[in-house]
C-alpha cells in the first residue's frame, strides 16, 4: 500500500441497536472523500442478536463475552467475504461496555481473526489509544462528517447526528482547513435515541423496533418522563461526552406504568429532546440537520426533532448520502488514516489531550 493516492477501503459496522452489520466500500487518500463503492447489510439472526445482547455491558473475561465475540466475528467475516478488490478493512467491532471515565472501553471481535479469514490488513481497535490518553473514545464518527461536509460542499455550519442506539452529533465548521484545525468540529453523545425504544418493543411486543412509528403515532408522550432525563446532570456537562447504552436504563421503570403506545411516544420523545438539549452546547446554531441512523427511518422521532430543534432536519440522502452506510463509511475512511499515521480524533471530538491516530493494525499471516 503506497503511502500516497487513493485507497480502497471497507469498512464495518455493528451499532449498539443490535440489528446487524453494515458494510461500505469508499476510497479515499484519508483526508477527501475520493469516492463511494458497494455496500452490504447482514442481520443478526434471533439466535445472534440474544447472544451479544446476554453479553452487552460486559467486560471481557466476563460470561458470554467469548461467544459474543465469536458471533460478531463470524458475522462480519461472512459479509467482509462478500466484497472484492479492497486494499484495507476497517473493523470497529460490537461495544459491549464503554466507560471512559474509568479510561476503558470494550468492543468485542478481534481484527487479527480477520485478517486471517479475509486476507486483507485490518484495522480495529480503534478507541483504545483515545481512552488511554484521557478521551471519551467516542465519537469517532466525527473526522469523516468533516470530510463529508467538504464532499457535500457546505459553506455554512451544519450537524450531521446519527440516531442510532444512543445519538450522538457532529456539528462541523467547513471553512475550516482540516478536521483537528480549531473550531473545526465539535461532537458528542446526546442521549439515548432507539435503544430504549427498541428494548421497550422488545420487551413488550416481540418486535425489533417501532416500524414506522406505527405504535409510538397512537400514544402521547409523559412530558414529566422527558423533563426528568432532561434534568440529569449529562445534559448540563461540556462536551466532548459519551455514554454507554444502556446509560439511561433507569427510563424503563419510568414507562412502566404506561400503556404501550404512551410508553413508546415518551421515548421516542426523549431522542428527540436530547438532541435539542445538546443543540444548545454548539459554538453557533446550525443551517440544517442532517440525520443518518434508523431514527431517520421514524417519522414521529423526525417530526419531534424538527418541532423541538427548531433547525431544518432531513435525512442525509436528501444531501447525497448513504444514511445506513455512513458509519461503516466512516471506519473505512479512519483505517485509511490509521494506516497513514493521521489523527482519527482530537480535542474538541472526543476531550484526548491532544490530537491522535487511534487503531492497530492486523495483517494476514504472508
Amino acid at each position: 500500500m503506497s503511502k500516497h493516492g487513493a485507497i480502497t477501503a471497507l469498512g464495518a459496522m455493528s451499532g449498539t441497536s443490535l440489528d446487524g452489520v453494515d458494510a461500505a466500500v469508499i476510497r479515499t487518500d484519508g483526508a477527501a472523500i475520493l469516492g463511494f463503492g458497494p455496500t452490504a447489510y447482514r442481520p443478526y439472526r434471533p439466535e445472534e442478536r440474544a447472544m451479544i445482547a446476554a453479553a452487552m455491558g460486559h467486560w471481557p473475561g466476563e460470561d458470554g463475552v467469548e461467544a459474543a465475540a465469536e458471533t460478531v466475528e463470524t458475522a462480519h467475516a461472512d459479509l467482509l467475504a462478500r466484497f472484492e478488490g479492497v486494499d484495507l478493512v476497517g473493523f470497529h467491532g460490537q461495544t459491549l461496555a464503554h466507560d471512559p471515565d474509568a479510561q476503558r472501553t470494550h468492543q468485542a471481535g478481534d481484527g487479527r481473526v480477520l485478517a486471517a479469514a479475509l486476507g486483507w490488513p485490518v484495522v480495529w481497535d480503534f478507541r483504545s489509544a483515545d481512552i488511554r490518553l484521557g478521551g471519551q473514545g467516542a465519537p469517532l464518527a466525527p473526522f469523516f462528517h468533516f470530510a463529508c461536509a467538504k464532499w457535500l460542499g457546505a459553506t455554512a455550519p451544519l450537524v450531521i447526528l446519527n440516531l442510532g442506539g444512543v445519538g450522538n452529533l457532529t456539528w462541523v465548521d467547513p471553512s475550516r482547513p482540516s478536521p483537528e484545525a480549531e473550531g473545526a468540529l465539535m461532537a458528542f453523545d446526546t442521549g439515548p435515541a432507539n435503544a430504549p425504544l427498541n428494548d421497550l418493543m422488545q420487551d413488550r411486543r416481540g418486535l425489533p423496533f417501532d416500524e414506522d412509528a406505527a405504535l409510538a403515532a397512537q400514544g402521547v408522550p409523559d412530558e414529566d418522563v422527558v423533563q426528568e432525563l432532561l434534568a440529569d446532570r449529562y445534559f448540563l456537562k461540556v462536551p466532548p461526552k459519551s455514554l454507554d447504552r444502556d446509560a439511561f436504563g433507569w427510563l424503563r421503570d419510568r414507562v412502566a406504568r404506561l400503556c404501550d403506545a404512551d410508553a413508546a411516544a415518551t421515548l421516542t420523545a426523549v431522542a428527540a429532546a436530547s438532541v435539542a438539549r445538546g443543540l444548545e452546547h454548539c459554538p453557533e446554531p446550525p443551517e440544517r440537520l442532517l440525520v443518518s441512523g434508523g431514527g431517520r427511518h421514524n417519522p414521529l422521532m423526525m417530526e419531534m426533532l424538527i418541532e423541538r430543534c427548531g433547525v431544518p432536519a432531513r435525512p442525509v440522502e436528501d444531501a447525497g448520502l448513504n444514511g445506513d452506510m455512513l458509519e461503516a463509511q466512516a471506519f473505512a475512511f479512519l483505517a485509511v488514516r490509521v494506516a497513514r499515521g493521521l489523527a482519527t480524533s482530537c480535542p474538541a471530538t472526543t476531550g484526548v489531550a491532544a490530537a491522535v491516530a487511534g487503531g492497530q493494525i492486523s495483517r494476514p499471516a504472508g
